[in-house]
C-alpha cells in the first residue's frame, strides 16, 4: 500500500510526545506534567463560510501550573510547501481555542523535503496605524536543520526525524547509520524500536552504490554489541516487505501469487506504480516473477528491480 505520511508521523509523535518536545521546546518540560498527557479523538473544523473540513493532526491535553491546556501539533507532509500555511495555522487555532476554551500551544512540523527557505512563524492583520493581530506558533521545519545537532541528543524522536533533516548527498549513509546508532543505544522495548526502525527506512532508503559504505560504517564504527542489534533491524528492512507480499500472494494459485506478492511490495517501496510497469509484471512469466522478487529484497530504486543481476 503507499506510505500514509501523515499516519506515521501522528503516530511518531503520539507514541513519543514528551520527547518530541523535550527535543524541541525542553524548558517546557517543567511546565506542563509529563503523566497527565491525553490526546483528544480527532479533532475537525468546519469552515462556517466554506464548509471545508480540516482536520487538526494532534491535540494533546496536559495538565500545567494553572490549569489545563492543549498541544496543537500540526504536521505536514507534502512533498512541497503548501499554500496559505500561516493563515491556516491562526485558523486551526481559532477553532480549538472556542471549543476547549483553554490556553493552546500551537506547534507546526513541516517535512517536505524543498524548499529550504524559512516558513512563517506568525500572522498578523495590521493598518497603518496600529496592528490587530499579532499570533505567532512554534514551527520545526525539518529541511532547516543541520542532523550533526542532534547526534548526542539521546532522544528517540532525534533517531527519526535527523532521517529527515537536510542532509548533503554524500552524508546519506552516514545519516542513516547515525540514526541507527542512536536508535540501538536507547535500548527501547522491541516493537517501538522496530517502528522507529521502521520510520528511519521509509525516509532514507539508500541506493545500491550507497549500500557498501552504509554497511562499513556499522561495521568499522559499532560497538559489538551495537552491531549485532543494527544487524537485526536492517536484516528485518529487507525481510519485512517481500514477506508481507508472499503472504498475500500464497493466497492465489502460485503465479497469480507472485505476481500480487511483486505488485503489493513494489506499491509498498516505491507507491503508485507507473502502467507501463504494471503491464510488465502482469505480462511476465513466472521465472521472472521470481527473479525479480528476489531482486526487491536489495533493490534501493524500481530501476533495480528489473535489471538482469
Amino acid at each position: 500500500m503507499p506510505i500514509d505520511h501523515d499516519r506515521l508521523f501522528k503516530e511518531l509523535l503520539t507514541i513519543f510526545f514528551t520527547d518530541f518536545i523535550a527535543l524541541f521546546q525542553p524548558e517546557l518540560l517543567g511546565w506542563f506534567e509529563p503523566d497527565s498527557v491525553t490526546f483528544l479523538d480527532k479533532e475537525i473544523f468546519t469552515d462556517i463560510f466554506g464548509g471545508e473540513r480540516h482536520e487538526a493532526d494532534l491535540v494533546a491535553n496536559v495538565r500545567c501550573k494553572g490549569g489545563s491546556a492543549c498541544f496543537l501539533i500540526h504536521i505536514e507532509t507534502q512533498a512541497k510547501r503548501q499554500p496559505d500555511f500561516a493563515p491556516r495555522m491562526f485558523k486551526y487555532f481559532v477553532r480549538l481555542h472556542e471549543k476547549h476554551r483553554v490556553p493552546i500551544y500551537p506547534i507546526a512540523v513541516l517535512s517536505y523535503d524543498s524548499p529550504r527557505t524559512p516558513e512563517p512563524d506568525s500572522y498578523s492583520v495590521a493598518f497603518p496605524d496600529w496592528e490587530v493581530l499579532a499570533f505567532r506558533f512554534r514551527t520545526v521545519q525539518l529541511n532547516r536543520l543541520n542532523w550533526r545537532d542532534y547526534l548526542g541528543s539521546h532522544n528517540p524522536v532525534a533517531s527519526a526525524l535527523m532521517a529527515k533533516m537536510a542532509i548533503e548527498p554524500k552524508d546519506r549513509p552516514r545519516v542513516k547509520a547515525e540514526c541507527l546508532r542512536l536508535l540501538v543505544t536507547l535500548k527501547l522495548d522491541p516493537a517501538r524500536s522496530r517502528f522507529i526502525s521502521g520510520f528511519i527506512d521509509t525516509y532514507l532508503r539508500l541506493q545500491r552504490e550507497e549500500l557498501p559504505i552504509f554497511d562499513h560504517l556499522i561495521h568499522t564504527e559499532f560497538l559489538p554489541t551495537e552491531q549485532e542489534q543494527a544487524m537485526e533491524l536492517t536484516t528485518s528492512w529487507k525481510e519485512e516487505g517481500i514477506q508481507i507480499g508472499i503472504q498475500q500472494g500464497l493466497k492465489q494459485g502460485f503465479h497469480q501469487g507472485e505476481y500480487h506478492a511483486l505488485k503489493r511490495l513494489l506499491t509498498r517501496r516505491f507507491q503508485t506504480l507507473p502502467d507501463d510497469v504494471l503491464a510488465r509484471i502482469e505480462a511476465a512469466p513466472q521465472e521472472q516473477l521470481e527473479q525479480w522478487l528476489d531482486n526487491t529484497l536489495d533493490a534501493a530504486t524500481l530501476e533495480d528491480v528489473f535489471r538482469n543481476h
